[in-house]
Parts: structure tokens; C-alpha cells; sequence
């Protein structure tokens, strides 16, 4: 069995509409999904991604409104990092950030930023032949957009904690000192390890809460026993209705998620459609009219497009 690299990255925001703006406007990803969280379903858990939602390029938000800054720190991932194609792809984005007031910081072969809650991200050339997972944006070149997850950094005071779990029971395969590829047939990614600051991490807005790497429908149950025989606590199987979800946290802390590479969005929404209204899973419908009254009025930005 292979992991195909990072299946979703799945974060914590206090404000709904300027997440939209920023992740599906600004930064050109499409909103797929509108749904709630279905451990808390009174709070949103937005979906954004490439044209199709496919895994590999799905960054995800809880929103709890009016929630306090948190602070990334040991056990918690600190960056999250996307592919584009070219140093002209850095310079488009540098041009585009700046023009909306957002600081950027550019490297040779990489644009880092922080969200406006925080979160740091970074664009980095593509130096993979992994297909592109492009979203379509009236603004933003299809050569220049982003192309999906090339990797998340994490914070850890011993790596070495980790390496048994990540190399020999996930199959992560040695990149670097505290950097591993996540690779699969099809997909891979990058997991990396640095020292964490003094301060104690704080969970809250401007936070990751968990990564999740991608596996075959097929190897989900024989992943959740090689991982409990492996000593983590993780959970059963959950039922997330668009995919199935396996969670425990490593040795250093990061809550990983195991999620399978289907059934996918479109099970329930028209492929053109996605991420226009409120969609719940069956198992949450009946809670409709109890839900829709709370959550923080959004308005998708992609529906105001002239096509």
C-alpha cells in the first residue's frame, strides 16, 4: 500500500467571508463544497480546491465566528505550500498579492505570505511531473495558478520521534534531515519537520487542525490496523460521506488524517455547480432548518462571474 501524498489540508478561520475572498477570489481556488462540520454541525467547514475537487489540492476551514488568533507551535503544522509552474507564476502572484496590500517575501524558486488570519503559505515551482490540479479564474492564467499541495511544515521539538511511524508503518520515503516525500503511484507530496518556537502552540483562527494524506478506497480498513498495531490511538473509520476518514496523531503531536481518494463531490452536486449552495450529508438533512439560521451568510464569488 502507498499513501498518495497529501489528500487535504483542513484549518481553523473566525471569519467565513473574508476566507472566501481571500482563498476562492484572491488566490483563484474554487469553493466545491459548503457544508458544516459534521463533529460540530452549527459551524461551516468550507472546501477549496481545483476544478474537479480533487484531493492533492483541497484546503479546508472550519469557521467558528469571532474566533480568537490562535498560534502555531510544537505538534502543529505552520505552512502549507503550493505548487505553481514557473518564475513567472512567482511574479504574477508577487504583482497580484501586492496589489491587495497582502507582504510577500521571495526566494529564489518560492513566494511565501501569510493568510489574513495568519496562516503561512507558500508557492513554490513545481519540480514534479504530478498533473497540475488547476482551478479556472477569470483574473488568473491557467499557467500561472496554483497547481496543488507541494508539501506542509510542521513543527517538532525531536523529529526523530516520528521517523519509525513516518518510515516504516506510512512508507514516507527520507527527503532531507527532517523532510520526508509522500509518494503514491500517482501523487506525492513533501512532510517536513522544524524546530518550534518557545512558545506553546494555541490552537484557534489562523491555524492548521490536521493534514490528511491520500489512500485507495480499497486499503483504508488494512491502513486503519496497520496503524493501531503500530501503537496509535487512531480512530475507526469515519464516514465523511465524500470520503472515509481515519485520524490519530503521530509521535511529534500533528493530527493525521487517512482519507480515501473517493467518493469525491460530485456525488451529490452537479460537477458545474459545486460549492454554490449549502450541501449536508444525508445524515445531517434532517437538521436543515436548524442549521441554515446560524451559519455566517458567504457569498460565493464565482456566481457573480460573466460567462
Amino acid at each position: 500500500m502507498k499513501l498518495e501524498g497529501i489528500h487535504h489540508v483542513t484549518a481553523i478561520t473566525g471569519d467565513a467571508p473574508r476566507n472566501v475572498d481571500f482563498y476562492a477570489r484572491l488566490l483563484g481556488l474554487r469553493l466545491v463544497k459548503k457544508t458544516v462540520n459534521q463533529d460540530d454541525p452549527t459551524v461551516y467547514h468550507l472546501f477549496y480546491a481545483d476544478e474537479e475537487g480533487s484531493p492533492g489540492s483541497d484546503i479546508t476551514f472550519f469557521e467558528y465566528p469571532g474566533a480568537q488568533r490562535g498560534r502555531a507551535g510544537a505538534g502543529m503544522v505552520h505552512t502549507v505550500a503550493f505548487r505553481v509552474a514557473s518564475g513567472e507564476a512567482l511574479d504574477f502572484w508577487e504583482r497580484r498579492l501586492a496589489e491587495e496590500g497582502v507582504a510577500t517575501d521571495r526566494g529564489d524558486d518560492a513566494l511565501g505570505f501569510d493568510d489574513p488570519e495568519g496562516i503561512r503559505l507558500e508557492l513554490r515551482i513545481a519540480t514534479t511531473a504530478d498533473a497540475p490540479l488547476v482551478a479556472d479564474h477569470p483574473e488568473i492564467p491557467a499557467e500561472v495558478a496554483l497547481q496543488g499541495f507541494d508539501g506542509v511544515r510542521a513543527y517538532s521539538a525531536d523529529p526523530e520521534r516520528s521517523r519509525g511511524l513516518l518510515e516504516s508503518v506510512l512508507g514516507f520515503t527520507p527527503a532531507a534531515a527532517a523532510a520526508w516525500d509522500v509518494r503514491g503511484d500517482t501523487r506525492g507530496g513533501l512532510f517536513t519537520y522544524d524546530v518550534p518556537p518557545a512558545e506553546r502552540g494555541i490552537g484557534g483562527a489562523g491555524t492548521v487542525h490536521h493534514v490528511a494524506f491520500a489512500t485507495q478506497i480499497a486499503d483504508q480498513e488494512t491502513w486503519q490496523q496497520v496503524v493501531t498495531r503500530a501503537g496509535m490511538q487512531a480512530t475507526p473509520i469515519v464516514d465523511r460521506f465524500w470520503f472515509r476518514s481515519v485520524y490519530f496523531r503521530e509521535p511529534s503531536g500533528v493530527l493525521f488524517e487517512l482519507a480515501t481518494l473517493g467518493p469525491g463531490f460530485a456525488v451529490d452536486e452537479d460537477p458545474e455547480h459545486l460549492g454554490e449552495k449549502l450541501i449536508l450529508p444525508p445524515a445531517f438533512e434532517h437538521l436543515r432548518a436548524r442549521i441554515e439560521p446560524v451559519l455566517t451568510p458567504i457569498e460565493n464569488p464565482r456566481t457573480a462571474w460573466v460567462r
